[in-house]
C-alpha cells in the first residue's frame, strides 16, 4: 500500500459502528400533511368562538377555510374521477360535510373534514415510511468515492464511477460501488447488504457491495458495476416498481368498489327520502342520509390489501430477495409444490475436490497425489482443474512449476513436473488397476479424474458440486410450509441427483432432464391443480420458471434469462431466503384478510347503529376514519425487521 494508507488513523476497532442515516420524509413535506394540518387549526380557533357564542362572523369565515383547505384536494381528485365515469368515495364524504353544512350543522361538518384530512395525512405518511424503508437504502452508499488515476487519488461523485474504474477505500470508510478487490485485506460489515451479523474478511479477488462498511484495512477495489446496476440501487427499482403494481384481490376490491358506491348513493337517497316521506324532519333525516354515506364508505376495504403486500415486498428487498409485483407476494403465500434445481440452486454450482485416492503401489500419500495433480492443472482453465489447484492451496501445498502443458478437450491435461510426465484424464475403462476406484466414486455421484504419472496410473481423485450449508435445512422449512417435501428437476445423472438428493432430505428425484422436461413436469403438476414454485438459476430453467405459478432466480449465479423470467430474486443466493418469503407471504395474506374482517365489522356496526337508532355525525366520522387508519397501520406492520424474523423463524418450525 502506499504512504497515503498509512498516513491515515485506522478507526478504533471496539464500540459501536456508527449506523447508516436514514433517510424519512418530513411529515410537512407532504401536501397531505400540510393541508391536515391547516384545516385542523382553523377548526381549533373556530371551535372555542363557536361554543362561546361569538357571532358568525367572528367563527363562519374560519370553518369555512376549514372546509376548503381540508377538502379541496380530495374534492378535486373526485371530481376528475367523476370526468372519467368513476365514483370516487373521498368525493361522497365531501358532499357529506357540505351536507351537513347545508343544514346548520357547520360544526360536524368541519369536524368530519378535518378528521377526514387528518386521516388522509396518515395514509399518506405510512405510504412515505413504506418508501422511504427501500429508497433509504440508497443512503447506505456515500457520496463520493476515491477513484485512482495515473495522476494520483482523485474525488468524484459515486455516479460517475464506470466499470473498470479502481476505488481506493479507507478504514471506516463505506464503499462507494459494486466491485472486487485487487488489493489489500480487510474485515467488511456487510450487515446492511447481507443481514451477515459479523463483518467478512476481504482479500484480492473477494466481491463488495456498495454501502457496505470498510474495517480496519485499506482495499483498492475495482467497479465491476454502474452506481445504477449495484446491488443496492437493484432492490430498490424493483420494490419501486413492485409497488406500482396490485395484487389480484385489491384489483377485485376495486372493482366491486365501483358499484358498491353506486348502490350506496342510492341506498343514501333511499334513507334520505324514505323517512321524510313519512313525516320525519328534513334536517334530521339529512343529517342521517350523509352519516349513512361516510359510515357505508368503503375506504378500510379498498386500503385492506396493499399496505400488508407492499410492506412484504419492501421487508424482503431489504434481506435480499426481490419480488417483482405485488401480484408475486400474493401468488408466494399461495404455493403447495417445490421444485428445485440442483446445479447452482441446491448446490454451490461449482466442483470440490472430495475424494483423493492413491493407487496401493504408487507409493504416493494423498498429500503428494493432490500436489502432482494440482502441479500439472495449473495451467488449466477448466472448472475441474481450478477445483484440484484450490484444494491443493486449501492444504497449503507446494506447487512445482510444470513445463510443457497441453490440454485435450474432454480428455484432460498433460504436463512435465519435476522431470516426470503428469497426465490427468478422464477414466479409461479398460484399465483394471483404477476400475475399483472410479466405479466407487461414480457410484457415489462423484466425477472420477485419474492421474498418471510417465503412463503409469498412480491415483484417482474424485469431484463433485457441494451442497450448500442452507439446503438441508431450505428443504426441512419448506416441508413444513407446504405439507410435502421439495422434488427435484436436474439434468444430471440419476446417481449424482439421487445422492444429492439424499443428503438434502429430499425423496423424489427427476433426473436427466432437458429444459423442455422440466417445463413439462411443471406443466402437469399446474394441470392437476397444484401450484408449483420452481427455484432455479440457469438458461435451462428458464422455461420452467415461466410455467411455474411462481418461479424464483438465483440472483448471483443465475443467467440473464433465468432472472428475467423469474418473479423473484434471490440477490445473495441465500436458498434459506425462499422459505423465509413464503412464510411472509403469507402473513401479508392474513393480514388482508384480517384487514378485511375490521373493516366490515365498523362498517356493520356503523351502518347498523345509524339505521336502527340515531348515530352522531361526529361518532359516525371517528368510527369510519379510524377503521382506515387502524387497517392502514396493521398492513404497516410487516415493515419492521422484526416480522422477516419472525417469518424465518415460522419456516423453520
Amino acid at each position: 500500500m502506499s504512504s497515503v494508507l498509512d498516513r491515515r488513523p485506522a478507526p478504533p476497532t471496539t464500540g459501536p459502528r456508527p449506523a447508516p442515516p436514514k433517510r424519512r420524509t418530513r411529515v410537512l413535506a407532504l401536501p397531505e400533511a400540510r393541508w391536515a394540518l391547516a384545516a385542523l387549526v382553523l377548526f381549533l380557533i373556530a371551535l372555542p368562538l363557536d361554543l362561546a357564542g361569538a357571532a358568525a362572523w367572528a367563527w363562519g369565515p374560519l370553518y369555512a377555510l376549514a372546509y376548503a383547505t381540508g377538502g379541496w384536494e380530495p374534492g378535486w381528485a373526485g371530481l376528475q374521477a367523476l370526468k372519467e365515469k368513476t365514483l370516487d368515495v373521498d368525493l361522497l364524504m365531501i358532499v357529506a360535510a357540505l351536507g351537513a353544512a347545508a343544514v346548520g350543522q357547520v360544526l360536524d361538518g368541519a369536524l368530519l373534514i378535518v378528521i377526514f384530512a387528518t386521516s388522509g395525512a396518515l395514509e399518506a405518511i405510512a405510504t412515505a415510511r413504506t418508501a422511504d424503508s427501500v429508497r433509504g437504502l440508497l443512503d447506505l452508499a456515500p457520496a463520493t468515492a476515491t477513484r485512482l488515476t495515473a495522476d494520483g487519488e482523485q474525488t468524484v461523485p459515486v455516479e460517475e464511477l464506470a466499470v473498470g474504474d479502481t476505488v481506493l477505500v479507507r478504514p471506516g470508510e463505506r464503499i462507494g460501488a459494486d466491485g472486487r478487490v485487487l488489493d489489500g485485506a480487510s474485515d467488511v460489515d456487510q450487515a446492511t447488504i447481507t443481514g451477515e451479523p459479523l463483518p467478512v474478511a476481504k482479500h484480492p479477488g473477494d466481491e463488495v457491495f456498495a454501502g457496505t462498511l470498510n474495517g480496519t484495512g485499506a482495499l483498492r477495489v475495482r467497479v465491476e458495476r454502474d452506481a445504477a446496476d449495484t446491488v443496492i440501487a437493484r432492490i430498490v427499482a424493483m420494490v419501486e416498481e413492485a409497488s406500482e403494481t396490485k395484487a389480484p384481490t385489491q384489483l377485485f376490491i376495486e372493482k366491486v368498489e365501483q358499484r358498491y358506491s353506486l348502490g350506496m348513493v342510492a341506498a343514501t337517497l333511499a334513507v334520505f327520502a324514505v323517512p321524510l316521506a313519512l313525516g320525519a324532519a328534513f334536517t334530521d333525516s339529512l343529517l342521517r342520509a350523509m352519516t349513512f354515506m361516510i359510515v357505508a364508505s368503503p375506504c378500510a376495504v379498498v386500503l385492506a390489501t396493499m399496505p400488508p403486500l407492499l410492506s412484504a415486498i419492501a421487508n424482503s428487498g431489504r434481506h435480499g430477495v426481490l419480488v417483482k409485483s405485488a401480484v408475486v407476494m400474493e401468488r408466494l403465500g399461495q404455493i403447495d409444490t417445490v421444485a428445485l434445481d440442483k446445479t447452482g440452486t441446491l448446490t454451490e454450482g461449482a466442483p470440490h475436490v472430495t475424494d483423493i485416492r492413491p493407487l496401493p503401489d504408487s507409493g504416493l500419500t494423498e498429500h503428494q497425489l493432490l500436489a502432482l495433480a494440482a502441479a500439472a492443472e495449473h495451467p488449466s482453465e477448466h472448472p475441474l482443474a481450478r477445483a484440484v489447484v484450490d484444494a491443493a492451496r486449501e492444504r497449503r501445498l507446494p506447487l512445482a512449476t510444470a513445463t510443457g502443458f497441453t490440454s485435450t478437450p474432454g480428455v484432460g491435461v498433460t504436463a512435465t513436473v519435476d522431470g516426470r510426465t503428469v497426465t490427468v484424464h478422464a477414466p479409461d475403462r479398460d484399465c483394471p488397476a483404477t476400475t475399483d476406484p472410479v466405479s466407487e466414486l461414480e457410484d457415489a455421484g462423484r466425477t472420477a479424474v485419474v492421474v498418471a504419472t510417465d503412463g503409469a496410473p498412480v491415483g484417482v481423485l474424485g469431484l463433485a458440486d457441494r451442497l450448500r450449508p442452507d439446503a438441508a435445512a431450505t428443504v426441512q422449512a419448506l416441508t413444513a410450509l407446504t405439507g410435502a417435501a421439495p422434488i427435484l428437476l436436474t439434468g444430471d445423472n440419476p446417481r449424482a441427483a439421487r445422492r444429492l438428493a439424499e443428503d438434502a432430505g429430499i425423496g423424489e428425484v427427476r433426473a436427466a432432464l432437458l429444459p423442455q422436461d422440466k417445463a413439462a413436469a411443471v406443466k402437469e403438476w399446474e394441470r392437476a391443480g397444484r401450484k408449483v414454485l420452481v427455484v432455479g438459476d440457469g438458461v435451462n430453467d428458464a422455461p420452467a420458471l415461466a410455467a411455474a405459478h411462481t418461479g424464483i432466480a438465483m440472483g448471483r449465479a443465475g443467467s440473464d434469462l433465468a432472472l428475467e423470467t423469474a418473479d423473484a430474486v434471490i440477490v445473495r443466493d441465500e436458498l434459506a431466503t425462499v422459505p423465509a418469503v413464503v412464510a411472509l407471504s403469507r402473513r401479508a395474506r392474513s393480514l388482508v384478510v384480517q384487514n378485511l374482517v375490521i373493516a366490515s365489522v365498523f362498517i356493520t356496526v356503523l351502518v347498523v347503529w345509524d339505521l336502527m337508532a340515531t348515530l352522531p355525525l361526529p361518532l359516525g366520522v371517528l368510527g369510519h376514519e379510524g377503521s382506515t387508519v387502524i387497517v392502514g397501520l396493521n398492513g404497516l406492520r410487516l415493515l419492521r425487521d422484526g416480522a422477516w424474523r419472525r417469518a424465518r423463524a415460522e419456516s423453520r418450525r
